[in-house]
């Protein structure tokens, strides 16, 4: 490996760095979106229970030991359960927005390194064939193999070099990048289902608050009763 390095000059040593950064950030952000990353139907089904029976702190501490930007999405919009439907959206959507940033941080990275390493190999060669025609123009065009062995062999080490490290980066950016939009798509899902169940129970609640009875029981007790008519067979004045 040190051999390679030396013989494909100086773009190499820069090239080792940047696929050591590659590596770092591709596992960053793997662990960190493993760790994002929840069941949010058994969420979204838990919190279901908890907001019907109008248990919102509850529902809330629920969201805050869940670790994730879902539950951190699902939470704001808890916390906002008094507000108009139009109201809450707009929470939910800024909430979504913060979390997208933190979701595809160092994403920006992986993408500058996987289109500038080919380049930096393509400068590599460059600088390679340049070395490989300065010992011929030297030497009066009289070369042998051995005199242009040194720059080819710079310009190809430096042109695979870049490559090697370029493919592997663009792979892992569109995984990753697929990991976001996965994890996007359950927070706009579960933004959706949580303002249809905080709305349902707050109808719920608006509906049992407008019944009125008409009559209590202890009214109903309370009520006089009719005087019963006396029947005809036992009435105590006789018609003389």
């Amino acid at each position: 490996m040190q051999d390679l390095m030396q013989k494909g000059g100086p773009l190499m040593w820069l090239l080792f760095p940047i696929s050591v950064l590659a590596v770092a950030v591709f596992i960053e952000r793997f662990v960190y979106l493993h760790r994002s990353t929840i069941s949010t139907p058994d969420i979204l089904r838990g919190l279901g229970n908890l907001i019907r029976g109008h248990r919102f702190a509850e529902a809330a501490r629920e969201c805050q030991a869940t670790p994730g930007p879902v539950a951190r999405v699902l939470r704001v919009a808890i916390a906002h359960h008094d507000a108009s439907r139009s109201e809450m959206k707009e929470y939910i959507e800024e909430a979504a927005q913060l979390e997208v940033k933190r979701l595809e941080g160092y994403l920006p990275i992986l993408s500058t390194i996987a289109h500038v390493t080919p380049l930096i190999g393509l400068l590599g060669t460059i600088t390679g064939l340049l070395q490989a025609f300065s010992a011929v123009n030297a030497q009066g065009g009289y070369v042998n193999a051995a005199d242009l062995s040194s720059g080819l062999y710079n310009a190809l080490l430096t042109s695979a070099g870049g490559l090697v490290v370029a493919i592997p980066a663009y792979l892992a950016h569109s995984y990753l990048c697929s990991r976001v939009n996965l994890l996007i798509d359950d927070m706009e899902r579960g933004g959706t289902e949580i303002v249809h169940l905080v709305q349902e129970a707050q109808s719920t609640a608006l509906v049992s608050d407008s019944i009125i009875p008409f009559q209590t029981p202890a009214t109903r007790a309370a009520a006089p009763t009719a005087k019963p008519e006396p029947e005809v067979g036992k009435r105590t004045d006789r018609i003389r």
